[in-house]
C-alpha cells in the first residue's frame, strides 16, 4: 500500500471493478463498503450506468444517498430517484457530432441516455432489456433534447478501435471514451468526466483529492484515477489503466476493492 493514512473518500467504478462479472456484489464487498462508511469515510459509486441501474444498489450509497452516474454527467440522489445536478450535451452539438460520425463510419447506430429516459434508433442493437418507455426514433428526434450520453455502437469493431476512429472526428466538441462495453463508445459533453463531478462532490464534502482513493478498470475511469490521491486498478483492467495507476489489486471476481479496503481500514 502506498500509505496508511485512512482515506476520507472512497470512489469506485461499478461494472468490471466493484461488481463481479456475473453482475452481483459479493457479500464480502458489501461488508467492506458498509464498514468503511461506519467509521465515517464517504463512499461514492462513480459509474457509466444510467440512473435507473442504480436503484438495486441503494443500500450501498450511505447516508448522503448520492451516486455519480452517466460518466459524470449526472449527480444523482438514488433514494429520491432524481438528478441533483447535470452536465448535458447541447442538442445542436450532439446532432452535429452524430452526423459527422455517421459520415465517417456509416454502419454505426446511436442511442441516448437522458436523465429520465433512454432512447435509440430503430436498428440499434441493445444488449440489455429496453425500458418500457424507450424512445425509438430517428436521430433528429432522439437528439432534440439535451442528453447525458450519446452511445455509438458498431456491429463488429472492438471498442478501442471504434474510439480510435471516432476521436479525431469529434475533436474537442465532446468527450469520447468507453467503459469496456462491446463495440460501444460513450460520448459526453465537452469537459465532462467522472473526475469533474467527483471533484465537485468531494469539494462539497470538504474533502481534497489527496484524501481520496479511487478504483477503476476502463478508459472512462482514467480521469478519475488521475484526480484521486491514490489510484487502484483491478487486475482485469484495461492495459492503459494498469499502466498508470498507483497500485494494482485483485480482479473484480476476486473482490479486489474489498481486499484493499480491508487492508487500509484494518477490517
Amino acid at each position: 500500500m502506498p500509505h496508511r493514512r485512512t482515506p476520507r473518500l472512497v470512489a469506485t467504478d461499478l461494472d468490471g471493478t466493484l461488481v463481479r462479472s456475473d453482475g452481483s456484489i459479493a457479500p464480502r464487498t458489501k461488508r467492506a463498503v458498509l464498514a468503511v462508511q461506519d467509521v465515517g469515510t464517504v463512499f461514492v459509486m462513480v459509474t457509466a450506468r444510467p440512473p435507473r441501474w442504480l436503484h438495486d444498489l441503494s443500500d450501498l450509497v450511505g447516508a448522503h444517498g448520492i451516486a455519480i452516474v452517466a460518466n459524470g454527467a449526472i449527480l444523482y440522489d438514488v433514494g429520491a430517484r432524481r438528478p441533483i445536478r447535470t452536465s448535458l450535451i447541447d442538442p445542436a452539438v450532439a446532432l452535429e457530432v452524430a452526423q459527422a460520425i455517421r459520415a465517417e463510419i456509416p454502419e454505426v447506430e446511436f442511442a441516448i441516455e437522458r436523465p429520465d429516459r433512454y432512447g435509440q434508433e430503430p436498428r440499434y442493437v441493445n444488449r440489455w432489456p429496453t425500458p418500457d418507455d424507450t424512445l425509438v426514433a430517428e436521430l433528429e428526434i432522439l437528439l432534440a433534447e439535451p442528453t447525458a450520453k450519446l452511445l455509438v455502437r458498431h456491429p463488429s469493431w472492438h471498442s478501442d478501435e471504434l474510439l480510435a476512429k471516432i476521436s479525431p472526428v469529434v475533436g474537442g466538441r465532446v468527450a469520447a471514451s468507453h467503459s469496456g462495453g462491446h463495440s460501444l463508445v460513450e460520448i459526453s459533453a465537452d469537459g465532462v468526466s467522472k473526475a469533474t463531478m467527483l471533484a465537485d462532490f468531494a469539494a462539497e464534502q470538504g474533502i481534497a483529492a489527496d484524501e481520496t482513493i479511487a478504483f477503476g478498470d476502463s478508459l472512462n475511469d482514467l480521469p478519475m484515477l488521475a484526480w484521486a490521491g491514490t489510484s487502484y486498478g483491478v487486475a482485469n483492467a484495461h492495459a492503459e489503466v494498469l499502466a498508470v495507476v498507483d497500485e494494482v489489486c485483485p480482479t473484480n471476481d476476486e473482490d479486489g476493492v474489498a481486499t484493499v479496503l480491508e487492508q487500509l481500514f484494518d477490517l
